[in-house]
């Protein structure tokens, strides 16, 4: 009696029920009866399913049958040669050889002062002046001892010439005007040295030592003399590329703080290589006509190391590798209008610059390759061209 009562309790909701779905969803809402409102939710819900469910099988059939609707889009574009110059970067800084600090070379008092900081000054040009202490004095006796001594030894000369005269008294005049002349030429030599003078063209850019000050030598700085005319730049370069830096290589040495740019070209090579850092140095002349670069300036330096005239470059971003570690891109082959088949090329690389690696065997120049899409397709499938960049 219990099952027979539960079904006709079933029958009747099922028949209002299905009077129910007939009523629109505001219809139901104005009832506001609650089970009439998940009634028709639960009825929707199932309604929504089934939509899904069709438009699913609906969606793999249009597959099925239009086989455009599988084939992957792509872009491509064609290989070709070009010039291709690598560059090593590096820091390098600004130097001169001719930046000196001149020391006094006599000891005494720094008599007198003839530059200003500043001043251009010529090779042999007197700089300052030391007391000499009477060593000029001296020196000007010795020169009347020597001209005595010069003036004896030819009279003697003379008679020996003659036959007049000894052996003995010849030589002995010889060598104490020898003597008397090397006596006035060393005193002369320590005498130039209280005359402090420049040892190259330049410009004075320091004194270092005031006037009046005493001076001992070859340990008071007197001044800092400075040539920027002769100007280069050295750097450290890595071992590995002994080989391929070289005197005449191109040089782009890049002043960011000045905002210039100087080509030029490597000028010397060192042959020792640091064990320290594993480097050899290397130098590059910078004209400096204008003097805007001064000595410990940085500079970046951009050095061709190589170049190759039938170069093919293509993006990193589109190779691949496959488990034997071999690089590989995808080129297009069977082309008919916008459709052809992807190909896998395995290809060996070279020097890279920036963004863009250069291919050296797999690609030859004309090569259709696949660019945007390359990640998404497989060897011998089936793609289509979008755009030919």
């Amino acid at each position: 009696m219990k099952n027979i009562y539960s079904l006709l309790i079933i029958t009747v909701l099922l028949s209002a029920c299905g009077g129910d779905n007939k009523k629109s969803v505001e219809d139901i809402i104005a009832t506001q009866n609650l089970e009439q409102i998940r009634a028709k939710k639960a009825s929707l819900d199932e309604q929504q399913q089934i939509l899904i469910a069709e438009l699913k099988q609906l969606e793999s059939e249009i597959k099925k049958l239009d086989p455009q609707q599988k084939i992957p889009l792509i872009t491509t574009f064609k290989a070709e040669e070009a010039i291709f110059n690598h560059f090593v970067e590096l820091q390098g800084n600004v130097t001169t050889k001719q930046n000196v600090v001149i020391n006094a070379e006599y000891g005494g008092l720094l008599k007198q002062i003839y530059v200003k900081e500043g001043q251009q000054v010529s090779k042999g040009q007197k700089l300052a002046t030391i007391d000499d202490g009477g060593l000029g004095q001296q020196l000007a006796q010795l020169k009347i001892q020597t001209e005595l001594a010069k003036t004896t030894f030819e009279r003697q000369e003379r008679l020996w010439n003659q036959k007049i005269g000894s052996e003995i008294q010849y030589l002995q005049t010889k060598a104490n005007y020898e003597a008397q002349l090397q006596a006035t030429n060393q005193l002369a030599k320590q005498l130039a040295k209280t005359i402090v003078r420049a040892p190259f063209s330049g410009t004075i850019d320091d004194i270092i030592t005031d006037q009046g000050s005493v001076v001992a030598p070859g340990q008071s700085a007197l001044f800092r003399i400075v040539n920027l005319k002769d100007m280069y730049i050295e750097t450290d370069v890595p071992e590995s590329y002994i080989s391929s830096i070289k005197e005449g290589k191109t040089v782009d040495a890049e002043f960011s703080v000045l905002g210039k740019t100087i080509t030029t070209k490597v000028s010397q090579v060192g042959d020792f290589i640091n064990p320290a850092n594993r480097t050899f140095k290397i130098q590059v002349p910078i004209p400096n006509k204008n003097e805007s670069i001064k000595p410990n300036l940085t500079a970046k330096l951009k050095i061709n190391d190589y170049t190759s005239d039938k170069a093919i470059l293509i993006p990193q971003s589109i190779i691949s590798e496959n488990a034997k570690g071999e690089q590989y891109v995808y080129a297009v082959t069977d082309k008919n209008n916008d459709v052809a088949k992807a190909k896998r090329v395995i290809i060996e690389t070279g020097k890279t610059q920036g963004d863009n690696i250069e291919v050296l065997s797999g690609l030859v120049n004309g090569n259709e390759i696949i660019d945007e899409g390359a990640r998404s397709v497989k060897d011998g499938q089936d793609v289509k061209i979008i755009e030919i960049k």
